[in-house]
């Protein structure tokens, strides 16, 4: 049940994201009296679940229907010489078409839902996309077609589809923060109990119970960001607490490879072992423990903290054990018999208490531009870490089970909209990429172009947009190989 949910609020979110991506590209076209042939959610190959267009004033609906030649037929030649092959494209007599058939209406635009769930597109008129419509291209340009109108006014309609992402993101950041505020755990609060460290950290020379007190000379508010600081800014030192001295701990310059190819987190907050919650059927809570009460001892050895306590408990499956647990100022004994694998049968309670920014109406609205663009500037910084093949950070590239991995187990409407709203900042920068095929690859084109005065060749276009194509399916193979990969790990 847990990977249905999580599969409808991944479709519900690409969904939502891919209608603003594409509707960027829709409005701006329509804005310059461009024709908008198609207006697609997902890749409809063959045919389409859905589809509807206003065809002589009345709205025309088909599901599940096959897709037909748009209004072009196709012809192959193979040159007797070199066998190769050619085609030429024809112009489909629109008025030899039957009234009702929807091709006739050409200035209307079709709305429609494909069955391929990788994106969606905008098909304008005239121009070299992955429609790869190159019967149009074959004709006499028309001033309603997209290769007819301004430089200026096609790179406008290129970057409507990452503008509206970004504005996306924007108002549901302002949103979150009008209505629930920004919740974070401040590392001041982490500081109450120290970190704990795995084999990177302790080899980059934290160790467990360290204070954070500053990293570069820079106190970090929010502990989150204290990884993010060290992964994606390069610093030179962190400062900590240690035993009450004040301790510098010098990073090495490859601090960002190693930071990647750890499999864990190398810091992370440390916290008592307080008694949550039971499992169904735990043998803790047959045994009298309780809800609040602190683990403190499993038979000789003490476990004052959490991961202590998961270090050591691992020896002892399937055995009974005795456990010192402290309920409120009184030290009382209980054993419990373990499972095979070494389970308790509770969950642990974060006692560390998270902090709730709010903020005013006006307030949010200043701080969502704040928000965005840091989450912008951030993911842009990870996509540098990430194609440095130094790092191998290609490797922890994921696709849609990783994507879909995010969402929690049950649907909750704050977390949702949250990771749609980071998906979206996700989605404008991976398409501003100069990739042909992507947004940012005709950009690139059209900004060659103001500034030279000389527009690319259709064939270069054609072959600009197909390599990238192949890039991108390239780099969905990699993705997506990788989930493949660590689910047999």
């Amino acid at each position: 049940m847990a990977i249905l949910i999580k599969i409808i609020q991944l479709i519900l979110a690409l969904t939502i994201l891919v209608i603003v991506h594409e509707f960027g590209h829709f409005i701006t076209a329509r804005i310059f009296k461009t024709r908008v042939e198609k207006f697609y959610i997902f890749f409809n190959p063959r045919f389409s679940i859905f589809r509807c267009k206003k065809v002589h004033g009345r709205w025309c609906f088909a599901f599940f229907s096959k897709n037909v030649p748009d209004r072009f037929i196709t012809h192959e030649q193979i040159d007797p010489i070199t066998e190769k092959k050619s085609y030429t494209y024809e112009p489909i007599d629109l008025a030899s078409l039957p009234e009702d058939d929807w091709r006739t209406e050409e200035d209307n635009t079709e709305f429609g839902i494909g069955w391929v769930p990788l994106g969606g597109y905008c098909s304008i008129a005239g121009m070299i996309d992955e429609s790869m419509n190159l019967g149009q291209m074959q004709q006499e340009p028309q001033p309603w077609e997209f290769r007819s109108k301004p430089a200026w006014q096609r790179l406008i309609v290129m970057v409507g589809g990452v503008v509206m992402n970004v504005i996306l993101a924007y108002f549901i950041y302002t949103g979150l923060l009008i209505s629930q505020g920004e919740q974070y755990l401040p590392t001041s609060e982490v500081n109450r109990y120290g970190i704990v460290t795995d084999s990177l950290g302790r080899e980059l020379g934290f160790r467990d119970g360290d204070k954070i007190i500053s990293v570069d000379g820079n106190h970090v508010e929010n502990f989150q960001d204290v990884t993010m600081e060290l992964l994606l800014e390069n610093p030179e030192y962190v400062e900590v607490e240690r035993n009450g001295e004040r301790v510098t701990i010098v990073l090495p310059n490859d601090v960002t490879e190693k930071i990647v190819n750890n499999q864990g987190q190398f810091i992370s907050y440390r916290i008592p072992f307080v008694i949550g919650n039971f499992v169904a059927g735990s043998a803790a809570k047959d045994a009298g423990l309780q809800k609040g009460d602190v683990i403190i001892m499993i038979n000789d050895i003490p476990t004052p903290y959490y991961n202590i306590f998961t270090d050591n408990i691992t020896q002892f499956a399937g055995q009974e054990v005795n456990l010192s647990v402290l309920r409120g100022v009184d030290t009382l004994y209980f054993d419990v018999k373990l499972t095979n694998d070494a389970k308790l049968g509770v969950y642990a309670l974060n006692t560390l208490e998270f902090k709730t920014q709010e903020y005013t109406f006006t307030e949010a609205i200043a701080q969502g531009f704040n928000k965005t663009g840091k989450e912008l500037s951030d993911y842009w910084k990870q996509l540098k870490v990430v194609f440095n093949p130094q790092n191998k950070a290609y490797e922890s590239l994921g696709g849609f089970i990783t994507i879909g991995s995010i969402f929690p187990d049950q649907f909750n409407w704050i977390q949702f909209w949250r990771l749609t709203a980071f998906l979206s900042i996700i989605l404008a920068v991976m398409n501003i990429l100069p990739i042909p095929a992507l947004d940012g690859g005709h950009v690139l084109f059209l900004l060659y172009e103001i500034i030279t005065r000389r527009k690319p060749s259709d064939k270069f276009m054609e072959i600009a947009q197909s390599a990238g194509l192949i890039i991108l399916l390239g780099l969905l193979l990699l993705a997506n190989g990788n989930d493949i990969i660590r689910l047999f790990r």
